[in-house]
């Protein structure tokens, strides 16, 4: 699948971008390729550009959606740093030149921004559809799940396992102490009750 799934990646960005862009939909495929990704790689970008066409209907932007699924992991360092903030620099330099309106820009790196904590306010329909899409790899049956947490795993080897379970726990509770952890109609329907469920069973691991 590998590298047909980049062609592919980069056939869904031309449509987005037009083809003139080839190039940086090229660079941005290449960094969701760097060797040291073990979830936020083109398999997951695939995957969440599959659930925001699902989740299409309740966007009011959806081509800014879009961009932004492209670009929120567009920068990926495990060794600190706000991933999420240097993801949206990059989106804010490199998109102008496509003639994306400022406005347009401007929302691409807001939803950028907001999937470091996943928080979408009230009515934010961009939002709550790029948030539903990030997260609904925690509706997962088990074997993808228990794949996809091996996987963030992998790609914090470095850290110690007693620091890796506190942290790893501490993020799960924050989601499972929000009222929802999805926002669309949809994408509550389909999803929550099955992460809760994962999250909870992963969490008693994690005690």
């Amino acid at each position: 699948m590998g590298r047909n799934l980049d062609a592919e990646l980069l056939d869904r960005w031309t449509d987005l971008a037009g083809p003139d862009a080839r190039e940086l939909g090229e660079d941005l495929v290449r960094r969701y390729r760097e060797p040291h990704r073990r979830y936020h790689t083109v398999e997951h970008l695939s995957a969440m550009l599959a659930v925001i066409d699902d989740l299409a209907a309740d966007a009011t932007d959806l081509a800014a959606v879009r961009y932004a699924a492209f670009f929120h992991d567009a920068v990926y360092s495990v060794d600190g740093g706000d991933n999420e903030e240097a993801s949206a620099v990059l989106a804010e330099s490199a998109l102008p030149a496509l003639g994306l309106s400022p406005e347009t820009v401007a929302e691409v790196a807001r939803l950028v921004r907001l999937t470091a904590g996943h928080h979408p306010a009230p009515g934010d329909r961009n939002g709550e559809v790029l948030c539903d899409a990030d997260l609904a790899i925690l509706a997962a049956d088990q074997p993808a799940y228990t794949a996809y947490t091996a996987a963030v795993r992998a790609e914090y080897a470095h850290v110690p396992d007693d620091l890796f379970r506190a942290g790893r726990a501490a993020v799960l509770r924050g989601l499972v102490d929000q009222p929802h952890l999805f926002r669309t109609p949809i994408g509550r329907a389909r999803y929550d009750e099955a992460a809760r469920a994962n999250l909870s069973a992963e969490l008693a691991t994690l005690a």
